[in-house]
């Protein structure tokens, strides 16, 4: 799959990586982290609360070149979708993750358990 390949403008604070992910530049913060937290309604200042690297004016800036550009980002958040679910299956589909799987839920299992016997007493 050819991710989409975009050029800002100087003023916008976004560079794209030889990987193709689209990040705030100076962080590792990417374009669809920022569009999936204001699509789920956070604010600006929140979204910044949970990524201070990422100035509010940053924020602002990127939210504004995404809603003038916003079928070309959209094309490439769903790019970007599809290569996480693909890694994602592929992930899932080693012997390796069913027993790490396993192994965790074992693990939480005892860990609840333990935490309920805790607070009878």
């Amino acid at each position: 799959m050819d991710t989409k390949h975009f050029t800002f403008p100087e003023s916008v604070p976004l560079v794209q990586w030889e990987n193709g992910t689209v990040r705030v530049r100076g962080s590792r913060v990417t374009l669809d982290t920022i569009v999936h937290r204001m699509e789920v309604g956070d604010s600006v200042k929140r979204i910044h609360r949970g990524f201070p690297t990422v100035s509010v004016k940053q924020i602002k800036e990127i939210l504004a070149w995404y809603f003038e550009n916003k079928d070309e980002a959209d094309e490439y958040l769903r790019e970007q979708e599809a290569i996480g679910e693909e890694i994602r299956r592929s992930i899932e589909s080693t012997p390796e993750h069913h027993a790490w799987h396993a192994e965790f839920l074992r693990r939480k299992a005892a860990f609840l358990q333990r935490k309920a016997e805790l607070r009878k007493n």
